[in-house]
């Protein structure tokens, strides 16, 4: 009786031992196996999130007047960063068309595989410093003479050259070959101004004068 209890006791703890030595020969296969796995799914995520479509869509570019024209292509893509380094740098930028000194908008191209993409510049006026208001003198010119343009000989306040390149000066109702009262205009940013002009004969611009020197002696 007792041995055949020592032969199921050696028995049982054969088969033990047997277990114990295939787990351990198993388990690190297994943990080996997870974590290649793990570090296949990371690579792979981090492919999909580097994609880049390469579609290319332009920017409209605005700046004001007299300031330099980018030429960097990058500042020109509406997408810089959905589009491959080696792409961009075979894109070709034209803004031959673009006149940064004259307000007013402007076509310029990216070609990238003989495709061309357009875009567009908007050159803006720069914004005119405030004038709080102008004084307009009332003038005098002989008959048929040259109504000057000078903007700064109507107005009384000294005024700078940014301000005085901003005025508007309307002549258009003065007739200087016909005596009489004129209106005339000066517009500055959005306010106007209003005065007059007096068209005279000599002759009777001397009769007024000798008039007025008459009435002074009297007086």
């Amino acid at each position: 009786m007792n041995d055949r209890l020592n032969h199921l006791m050696v028995g049982v703890f054969a088969v033990l031992g047997t277990l114990c030595i295939s787990s351990g020969l198993i388990m690190p296969n297994m943990v080996r196996f997870e974590k290649t796995e793990v570090g296949k799914l990371k690579v792979n995520q981090l492919r999909i999130s580097d994609f880049k479509n390469n579609e290319i869509k332009l920017n409209d570019i605005e700046m004001e007047v007299n300031n330099t024209l980018s030429v960097d292509v990058k500042d020109y893509l509406a997408n810089p960063n959905d589009i491959d380094d080696s792409v961009i740098k075979r894109l070709k930028l034209d803004t031959s068309n673009v006149n940064t000194h004259e307000v007013g908008n402007y076509n310029y191209t990216i070609t990238y595989n003989k495709k061309i993409y357009n875009g567009t510049v908007v050159i803006k006026a720069k914004p005119l410093p405030n004038v709080e208001n102008m004084t307009l003198k009332s003038l005098s010119y002989e008959i048929n003479t040259t109504i000057p343009n000078d903007v700064s000989l109507y107005i009384q306040e000294k005024l700078s050259d940014e301000v005085k390149a901003g005025i508007k000066l309307d002549l258009s109702n003065v007739d200087s070959k016909t005596a009489g009262v004129y209106l005339y205009s000066v517009s500055y940013n959005g306010k106007f101004y209003t005065n007059t002009i007096t068209i005279y004969e000599p002759k009777a611009n001397s009769t007024l004068k000798e008039q007025d020197n008459i009435e002074k002696e009297n007086s």
